[in-house]
């Protein structure tokens, strides 16, 4: 299988103020797989989200190298990685500007990496038919609400709105940190199959954060801790 992403003695030390260092990842080697759904437990500190951040680019190597889809990307910014890989946070206002309606929210992430200025008013007819058979795979109903604000969604729409965003252009790969962490177990329920559903569809490979153990087994075929 192709190799999307392979780490090579990817090395994270962070200085703690008192002129000693901290050793957050430590020569990780890892590939993932074209297929892949990952799952990564661990407890707090360990180094979890440090991973994501690092294979997005919002946090550089010490030492070591980042590949994607055979890229040395080691030394390039989150902005030039943007084009391989989605993210979707633990705190569902993260994935979503408040004061846009989804379908404004929609278009950001539709033309994300495109060279084109967004403007509330330049959504076109073929985008917004775009928007609105995703949000109707969501089974949420919000495809009758794109005029709404993303303020006045639930926590759980917020976050399947998010989804629905991440995935609208595949990504090589969905990082996934901890998505369902905030909502309460039903919602957390209702936010994962729809996880499920989406990362089967499209086929996408995918890593995920998550402290439920449940989760880990059932929707990874490869379990890291």
């Amino acid at each position: 299988m192709t190799a999307i992403v392979e780490l090579k003695d990817a090395t994270v030390k962070v200085n703690n103020g008192f002129d000693t260092e901290k050793t957050i990842l430590d020569h990780v080697n890892l590939t993932i797989r074209e297929g892949d759904f990952i799952t990564i437990l661990g407890g707090n500190g360990a180094g979890k989200s440090t991973l994501f951040n690092v294979i997005a680019g919002t946090l550089m190597l010490t030492s070591g190298q980042i590949f994607i889809m055979g890229e040395d990307v080691t030394a390039l910014p989150a902005e030039k990685r943007a084009k391989y890989l989605s993210r979707v946070f633990q705190d569902p206002k993260m994935g979503t500007a408040s004061r846009l309606t989804i379908e404004e929210n929609m278009a950001i992430a539709y033309r994300r990496g495109k060279k084109r200025s967004f403007f509330k008013k330049s959504i076109t007819e073929s985008e917004r038919q775009v928007f609105k058979e995703a949000l109707v795979d969501l089974g949420l109903g919000l495809e009758n609400r794109m005029k709404t604000d993303a303020n006045f969604l639930s926590g759980g729409q917020r976050q399947a709105l998010t989804l629905a965003m991440a995935t609208l252009v595949r990504p090589k790969i969905l990082l996934l940190d901890e998505h369902t962490a905030a909502l309460d177990p039903k919602t957390s329920d209702m936010v994962m199959n729809l996880t499920r559903k989406i990362v089967e569809e499209q086929e996408l490979t995918t890593l995920m954060i998550t402290h439920n153990m449940e989760h880990a087994i059932e929707y990874g075929n490869r379990l890291v801790m």
